[in-house]
């Protein structure tokens, strides 16, 4: 007997609270956008600027000690991680020091960084500093304005593909549930000022990709629905589909949940603001898939003229919903 997290058929109503969730939605991108401007984010070294110091040991790279020992000299945001590389030899243990820039100034001082390699070698006598590299508030205005091209870039894309694919009203519906996922995101990143950084960026695209592929996958079916029960009233066949895919999401978000759960808790703190983006991300990105992607298809409604060739995968009819 196989286990089931969901039984094979389900009809659940999924549209029966459907102006309080599409409600409920707008009120968190409305709540996140004024959090996002009166509040702010909290920039990593990325978007704020600072230098990097590479350091080499003989010995093994103990994060929390340099952290222990860098943290008395009160430099802000400090990101240490440990390198690894085949290539390194077998006593090549190597670390990068992220320090945010100093208010007032371009870069880390020579002098911060002097203070910071004399408590390093105090922890461990053997470490070297190969190399020091600072990034100036102009690369960092730049990796802000790319960041957001990226994920402008990205919604755009999915706008273009999700209509070629579908129609129009499904393309609105998607990127809506994409741009609600991104800005609730944000919110809650300004909100518990959690660091904001090129890792978060990332996270933010991955978000995309997964909830796009959960609203495909959704409308896929209800295109394939539309034509089987043309009879059907829009919204009945839209609970339809959502229950024949809901096994599937189910089980794909469950299962990616429980992996990022233990990166959370055993990552450390070098991954956490990124396992943390994803996490949120998966959870809203399924409530969006169902309650903003296809509340919006379902206020738009769909041509279901039965004129239109089949060729077009569009034989529809007209329905009051």
């Amino acid at each position: 007997m196989r286990l089931r997290l969901v039984p094979a058929e389900t009809n659940y109503d999924f549209f029966m609270y459907r102006r309080l969730t599409l409600g409920a939605s707008v009120v968190a991108v409305i709540a996140s956008i004024v959090i996002w401007l009166t509040v702010g984010l909290n920039f990593g070294i990325d978007f704020l600027g600072g230098t990097t110091i590479r350091t080499e040991s003989a010995e093994s790279v103990d994060v929390g000690a340099y952290r222990d020992a860098i943290a008395p000299l009160g430099l802000g945001d400090v990101t240490i991680t440990e390198v690894f590389d085949p290539t390194f030899e077998a006593d090549q243990n190597v670390a990068q020091i992220r320090i945010q820039a100093q208010e007032g100034a371009e870069a880390v001082t020579p002098e911060t960084i002097a203070a910071v390699e004399t408590a390093l070698q105090e922890v461990d006598p053997s470490i070297t500093f190969p190399s020091v590299e600072s990034v100036g508030p102009k690369v960092s205005g730049e990796l802000i304005t790319t960041a957001l091209l990226a994920v402008g870039a990205s919604l755009l894309a999915i706008l273009f593909y999700i209509w070629l694919r579908f129609e129009w009203q499904f393309s609105i519906g998607a990127v809506a549930a994409l741009f609600h996922d991104v800005i609730v995101t944000i919110g809650l990143f300004s909100l518990l000022q959690i660091r904001f950084d090129l890792a978060t960026i990332a996270a933010l695209l991955t978000i995309i990709g997964y909830s796009i592929n959960d609203t495909v996958v959704i409308f896929d079916r209800l295109r394939e629905n539309l034509i089987k029960y043309k009879k059907t009233s829009l919204i009945e066949v839209m609970n339809r589909s959502v229950n024949e895919t809901l096994s599937r999401t189910i089980m794909t978000s469950g299962t990616t949940l429980v992996a990022l759960a233990a990166l959370l808790v055993l990552g450390g703190d070098v991954i956490r603001g990124f396992v943390f983006a994803i996490l949120w991300g998966i959870v809203v990105g399924t409530y969006s898939s169902v309650y903003v992607a296809k509340n919006i298809v379902l206020m738009l409604g769909v041509d279901r003229d039965p004129k239109k060739p089949a060729e077009a995968g569009t034989q529809f009819a007209d329905i009051d919903a």
